[in-house]
């Protein structure tokens, strides 16, 4: 039997999202957060050549971008 996923029960957050994910969460194209990377500090974790943000911390980066 198969759990089905309700309001009730909490999604799992992945840990990490690519850069790709990232620029759907924040409605923005893939070139203007690749700049918010480089330019305006938007937190990442490298992994050898590939590079991941995570959630939780994107979340406060934009929570103080709007102070």
């Amino acid at each position: 039997m198969t759990r089905q996923v309700t309001q009730d029960t909490p999604q799992e957050q992945p840990l990490l999202i690519t850069v790709e994910q990232t620029a759907k969460l924040l409605s923005l194209g893939t070139t203007k957060t690749w700049e918010l990377i480089a330019q305006e500090g938007l937190p990442v974790v490298r992994l050898g050549r590939a590079v991941r943000v995570n959630p939780k911390r994107l979340e406060k980066w934009v929570e103080s971008r709007g102070k």
